[in-house]
């Protein structure tokens, strides 16, 4: 009976070693789907208004669209970027018109001021699990 007993332990720990196993998989395995996942597009909307490095990372060079003056058209290069500061949802809409549209994979931008000749258009797009601008148009005629 003594034998017995000292067996009945060591199967239980050994039971309660493969449940916790199986459960650090199950964990590890949430998690990974989890890291899969798509970047949420506002988390990384704020950040990259607020954090000029993180900007630059998430360019797609070379930039689809330019920069328009009456000087002529500029295609965007990391030293000609414009840093962009203010987020499309903080324009003041009593001077400015604004418009965006947003879908799972893309999001569309366009800030204008009637009659002037100003007009901005971005354009963001998810590529792979993470969100980049890939478009845009500056103009100031």
């Amino acid at each position: 009976m003594g034998l017995l007993w000292l067996g009945l332990p060591g199967c239980h720990t050994k039971k309660e070693a493969v449940n916790a196993s199986k459960a650090n998989r199950e964990e590890t395995a949430t998690t990974k789907s989890k890291s899969k996942a798509a970047e949420d597009f506002d988390q990384f909307y704020n950040r990259f208004h607020e954090d000029s490095s993180f900007q630059v990372s998430r360019l797609k060079f070379p930039i689809e669209g330019a920069s328009v003056d009456v000087d002529g058209t500029e295609k965007w290069t990391k030293q000609n970027w414009h840093i962009m500061k203010t987020k499309i949802y903080d324009i003041d809409t009593t001077q400015y018109k604004v418009t965006y549209h947003k879908t799972p994979t893309e999001f569309t931008q366009h800030v204008w001021l009637p009659d002037t000749g100003f007009s901005n258009k971005c354009r963001f797009e998810l590529v792979g699990k993470k969100w980049y601008l890939v478009y845009c148009l500056d103009e100031n005629l």
